[in-house]
């Protein structure tokens, strides 16, 4: 059985010492559930103390790295796996957007879990049974929304797959179906309304009142968010995830970024700047602990993602808050001339003007110095209002240049806008 919503209100509502109290009694008895036929975790915890008395004493074990989680020999399957592939139900894999996919499975208590953890973004998004959800992504083996499409329908919400459909077919299926809430990328709710005005259909006459979004930033941008709200006239709502994770995150009630499901996850935030524990409001890289799946658990996991975490903010919701969500990823931040700069800080800007369509931002390296081009589909062909705006927002000049309409490309998945060739400039200057 899952959580009730109350049951769910109840863990948000924690004081912090009771809220790592149950976050310790989780880890301790995951850990002594799964060691030490984990393999992978009986070795790089062996030098550590178990089980733990008090959870500072997690920050001396050891990190995870996503590298180390691909397979060493045949196996297909993910190294942190705890047992043999025929206890698991369900195969999926990362996107590949960075690497080799890994392959993940999950157990049926395991998936059990990821829908439990879902019920709490549709309990954000007041997401009820009266709702029809329309799910637009491809239902391949990339993890998509495949654990919301089963916890909408353990809520009793009709769950409406539109997979391996053309935008114009499903902008039809959600006239037709009557969905009130779609779920799909922020970079696709912009591609469908795009869609829309080409084909003269008016957004605001279909039912959809809420979306829900994740795989990019955009969800927690302003610019982004408004955009996507201006065109569908729906609520947007935001949700954080990962295939070798699960899923971590979900919006605050005033959407001013995502909170930490802090009852599922341990959350570490380690300092940009000094590389220890970050202070309320610092930049820092994410750091999570499962504690329900068994079938592949991460300990000390570092997401790549930069957040800024606010530790002591109001409200009857007590888990952390992350400001504006995820900022960015640790590997996609460049310094220009000296300034930090990252591409969900471009797109929110670039998102301000409405007559851009689509753009496409690419990274080199000159010497020791990052240089960054942006190509835009704009309406009104006007690059140096937005390479003004970028300037004065960022203190940068950054090369802005129009290109004909249609010429850059589209997503349904995750957007592929930002094209980093830092180091294929550093190997050629070489």
């Amino acid at each position: 059985m899952g959580t009730t919503e109350d049951q769910r209100r109840k863990f948000e509502g924690l004081d912090r010492d009771a809220l790592q109290k149950h976050q310790l009694a989780s880890l301790n008895r995951l850990l002594d559930k799964v060691l030490p036929q984990n393999e992978f975790y009986a070795r790089k915890l062996s030098d550590c103390k178990f089980p733990l008395k008090d959870l500072d004493e997690l920050a001396s074990w050891p990190t995870t790295i996503k590298e180390e989680l691909q397979p060493a020999t045949a196996d297909p399957f993910v190294a942190n796996r705890t047992y043999p592939a025929d206890h698991y139900v369900r195969y999926h894999q990362t996107s590949g957007t960075r690497g080799r996919p890994l392959v993940v499975l999950d157990t049926a208590s395991d998936w059990k879990w990821w829908t439990d953890c879902w019920q709490f973004v549709l309990d954000a998004a007041n997401i009820k049974t009266r709702d029809r959800a329309l799910l637009a992504f491809s239902f391949g083996p990339f993890i998509g929304f495949w654990s919301a499409f089963d916890a909408l329908q353990e809520r009793g919400v009709m769950a409406i797959p539109a997979g391996g459909m053309g935008s114009l077919a499903r902008l039809e299926m959600i006239r037709r179906s009557g969905a009130t809430v779609l779920f799909c990328t922020p970079t696709y709710a912009l591609r469908l309304a795009e869609i829309a005005r080409e084909h003269q259909i008016q957004l605001e006459q279909l039912p959809v009142e809420k979306i829900v979004v994740a795989g990019e930033p955009g969800g927690s941008v302003p610019s982004i968010r408004a955009r996507i709200e201006s065109a569908w006239q729906a609520t947007v709502f935001d949700h954080a995830g990962a295939t070798e994770l699960g899923a971590w995150g979900y919006p605050d009630s005033q959407r001013r970024g995502i909170h930490v499901l802090e009852s599922e996850f341990i959350a570490e935030f380690v300092s940009v700047t000094t590389g220890r524990r970050a202070e309320s409001g610092e930049l820092a890289r994410l750091v999570l602990t499962t504690l329900g799946r068994e079938g592949a658990p991460l300990v000390r996991y570092q997401t790549g993602d930069l957040v800024r975490p606010d530790l002591g903010h109001p409200g009857d919701n007590r888990f952390v808050l992350l400001e504006g969500g995820v900022l960015g990823r640790a590997d996609d931040m460049m310094i220009i001339r000296g300034v930090n700069v990252f591409p969900s800080s471009i797109e929110q800007i670039l998102r301000s003007f409405p007559e851009v369509v689509e753009y496409r931002m690419t990274a080199h390296r000159r010497t020791a110095m990052d240089e960054l081009v942006i190509e835009v589909e704009d309406r009104l062909m006007q690059p140096t209002r937005i390479a003004e705006e970028l300037k004065l927002q960022l203190g940068l000049s950054v090369e802005v240049h129009c290109v004909p309409a249609m010429s850059l490309p589209r997503f349904e998945g995750k957007g592929k806008r930002f094209l980093d060739e830092r180091n294929e400039t550093s190997t050629n200057e070489a």
